[in-house]
């Protein structure tokens, strides 16, 4: 592999310069807060399609909002953990990967990578459109965990660790193009029989009901997010908005209390944030009441926050 620039926590600027070049600019928020010797990584390119080996130590890779450009969803990644551990966090969903798993990132919206130790992950970038030729609605997959046993994973996973491996310079562009697509066609076929678990609506009431949930996401630190914020927000009705989340058994209120209550939890047993306030890490996810924030996280971990973190660091 190509040599990557060595960082630490303490020279983050040449592990944000690294990411930030492999994905061509895309503004990330990198915490680096471990190094190995042979961190390295390769690059190869498909057409409009790109595969990425990365091979590092513990480090954090998260976008806000705040970097996100206003510019149409134009690139979908395929993640497929290779080595190590990592803990992802995308529309609405906390998954942990483990060796051969896969995931879908949108990266036009938030997201959270943690890997953890020595890692080893390929990102398969592919354009949205592409993606959607072959999947109906692919955001319903993004931030869910395709295990390494389901389907074609495993097939897929051969594909990807093949293929990153080879000399680029001895593939030539046609060439290269059809592996990429060859692999996309692999990982389609893994992932359609997902579309089809807990999508009890029709297409259009799931469509509508993760872009709701990418709203929500987006908006999720704002305290004056409530269902009526998210209804005018995307020109629904209040009710047609109760009728959407009929689909999660769950009510648009209670979905943005758990969803900020698990964001605050996940910091609160993250070392990275232990010289943070409760105070201001509940105010960050959009909680104006301290009170609130405590009775609320107590009735949901049955701890409160301060017990919660000394029982997590």
């Amino acid at each position: 592999m190509q040599q990557a620039l060595a960082s630490t926590k303490r020279r983050p600027g040449a592990a944000a310069t690294l990411y930030t070049s492999l994905l061509h600019g895309e503004r990330t928020q990198i915490e680096v807060f471990s190094r190995i010797p042979d961190s390295a990584y390769r690059t190869l390119k498909m057409g409009e399609m790109e595969l990425i080996g990365m091979r590092c130590g513990t480090i954090s890779i998260r976008r806000e909002v705040a970097d996100i450009r206003a510019r149409p969803n134009r690139m979908l990644t395929f993640i497929l953990q290779v080595r190590g551990r990592s803990a992802f966090r995308h529309y609405g969903n906390q998954i942990e990967l483990e060796e051969g798993d896969f995931t879908l990132c949108n990266n036009s919206t938030y997201y959270d990578l943690c890997l953890n130790e020595t890692n080893e992950v390929i990102l398969f970038r592919v354009p949205t459109a592409m993606v959607q030729h072959r999947i109906p609605s692919p955001d319903l997959l993004c931030g869910r965990r395709l295990a390494r046993g389901e389907g074609l994973a495993s097939t897929a996973a051969a594909m990807a660790r093949d293929l990153v491996a080879k000399d680029s310079s001895r593939l030539s562009p046609d060439i290269s193009e059809r592996a990429g697509r060859h692999l996309l066609d692999v990982l389609a076929s893994s992932y359609l029989p997902l579309l089809d678990e807990g999508n009890a609506g029709s297409a259009v009431m799931s469509g509508r009901f993760w872009k709701v949930k990418l709203c929500i996401e987006e908006h999720l630190r704002n305290p004056e997010l409530s269902p009526s914020f998210i209804a005018r927000h995307m020109g629904l009705s209040d009710r047609y908005l109760r009728m959407i989340f009929a689909l999660s058994g769950e009510s648009p209120s209670a979905y943005i209390l758990r969803r900020r209550l698990e964001e605050c939890a996940a910091q609160l047993r993250d070392p990275r944030w232990q010289n943070h306030s409760i105070t201001n890490i509940a105010f960050s996810w959009g909680f104006n009441s301290a009170p609130h924030f405590a009775r609320s996280f107590r009735a949901k971990f049955l701890l409160s926050p301060r017990e919660y973190r000394q029982q997590n660091l």
